[in-house]
């Protein structure tokens, strides 16, 4: 009989305090650079230069910087270690916070949030995860880190408005500082140092692999997808503020229970979605139908909106948001070529951030010119498109991959070996290294046989 890939090994006492602390560090990061998102348009009008391009540009600029420097700073950080890499990303994060709490104008506003997004840690901080984690359980140390950011994007949605509400814009700025040094305590007294970095392809970006990647045409798929899936949050959240107040009349003190509903009701819609994908082979099904809802949500709101239609449609959008948000890493996780993950997943990274920035800066652009339902009716037809070439991905395998330690054995004996066991797909050995990359299926592999060449902390 075999053991599947999920492997129900417990974590040890440095992979558990390595998970939580890691994971709280990325949830106040990622909670502080979302707290904006549900009131900056209502703040607006506080600045001489606003204009609803300059809005745009604020929403997005962290992408921009973030899509820049995400595989530079995750080189950097095999270069010269994790830990000066990530306490350098989080005080550019504190510093851009504090110049936008202390703008007096957008241009001001926009520098700051592109200062956060020059903490471009995300990478580091996962092959941080790496480091300290052993082979069986990465996969739900991921997860947990997974987890940490959708509730963030949660909790920001709510505490957002209820800090603008007492202290302003700047308040949540002044908050986002604070959330950045608590960051910093958290990793400096908590994060256990890293005496060995295991430095494997799984995590690390490859340059020479980058082009290869970027051809791949289920990998190309995804990425334009996650792309696509950033750009229609950030552009929506260009109007979504002021359609609740001003089209709905919600006080702007009361939007923190609107996203809630919105955003709680939402997860509720997603996971029976998410379990039966996964149960029934259907994830492609459920996949292409949330990207389908996606673009029928904003072409309603662009041509009607209502006290029923517009909370309705808003629901169905992040009900599907948060469906392709979890299905987009898993598929891309699968399906990139075995030992190229870490490669696959800078550029993936890259794309999610760049989609923020093109969002916030084309919602902007379309406000000014044509107007909210002009914004949404360019969304929708933009989704459109993304639902076309969804229709052309081949559905996922519960693949996974596996980084085994080959020691001082012969490659060529060592692949044989490893190629027999059962539920082996694929296998890579790089001369020169003492890794081997095996992709498994989660179904049907022989994990006791292949568990003595796991490569441990």
């Amino acid at each position: 009989m075999t053991e599947t890939a999920h492997s129900s090994t417990p974590f040890s006492t440095v992979e558990r305090r390595a998970t939580a602390s890691l994971a709280s560090l990325y949830g106040f990061r990622m909670l502080g650079l979302f707290m904006v998102l549900p009131v900056l348009a209502l703040y607006m009008d506080d600045y001489a230069d606003a204009s609803p391009l300059m809005l745009g540009l604020t929403l997005g600029a962290y992408g921009l910087t973030q899509a820049l420097l995400q595989i530079p700073l995750g080189l950097l950080s095999d270069r010269i270690g994790r830990r000066p890499v990530i306490i350098g990303g989080l005080a550019l994060f504190v510093v851009g916070s504090l110049v936008a709490a202390s703008a007096d104008t957008m241009a001001e506003l926009i520098l700051g949030r592109a200062l956060q997004g020059m903490g471009a840690i995300a990478s580091t901080l996962m092959a941080m995860v790496t480091d300290l984690t052993s082979e069986e359980n990465r996969t739900k140390a991921m997860a947990a880190i997974g987890g940490s950011i959708g509730l963030a994007f949660m909790l920001a949605m709510i505490a957002g408005p209820l800090i603008a509400g007492y202290a302003g814009l700047s308040g949540i700025f002044w908050v986002t500082a604070v959330l950045g040094l608590a960051g910093m305590v958290i990793f400096v007294a908590l994060v256990p140092k890293v005496t060995v970095v295991q430095k494997n392809r799984e995590t690390l970006a490859d340059l020479s692999q980058i082009a290869i990647l970027l051809k791949n045409p289920t990998l190309m798929r995804l990425n334009l997808g996650i792309f696509a899936l950033h750009l229609a949050l950030m552009a929506a959240f260009v109007v979504i503020p002021n359609i609740l107040t001003q089209e709905l009349g919600i006080a702007s003190e009361n939007l923190w229970w609107v996203y809630l509903a919105l955003l709680g009701g939402g997860f509720v819609a997603m996971v029976p979605a998410m379990i039966l994908g996964e149960r029934f082979g259907k994830q492609k099904l459920s996949f292409v139908t949330a990207v389908g809802l996606l673009a029928i949500a904003m072409l309603v709101l662009g041509q009607e909106r209502g006290a029923v239609l517009t909370p309705l449609m808003l629901l169905v959008f992040f009900a599907a948001f948060n469906l392709l948000e979890a299905s987009l890493p898993s598929w891309l996780s699968k399906a990139c070529p075995v030992g190229n993950r870490g490669t696959a997943m800078g550029i993936y990274s890259s794309s999610q951030f760049f989609g923020a920035f093109v969002g916030g800066t084309l919602g902007g652009w379309s406000l000014q010119h044509y107007g909210i339902d002009g914004l949404f009716l360019i969304l929708a037809g933009l989704l459109a498109i993304w639902w076309v070439l969804a229709l052309g991905l081949q559905a996922p395998r519960p693949l996974q991959t596996l980084v085994l330690q080959v020691g001082d054995a012969d490659h060529q004996d060592f692949a044989k070996i490893i190629s027999n066991i059962t539920g082996v797909e694929d296998i890579l050995l790089l001369k020169g290294e003492q890794l081997a990359y095996v992709k498994v299926d989660k179904k049907t592999v022989d994990m006791p046989s292949l568990k003595p060449y796991f490569n441990r902390i």
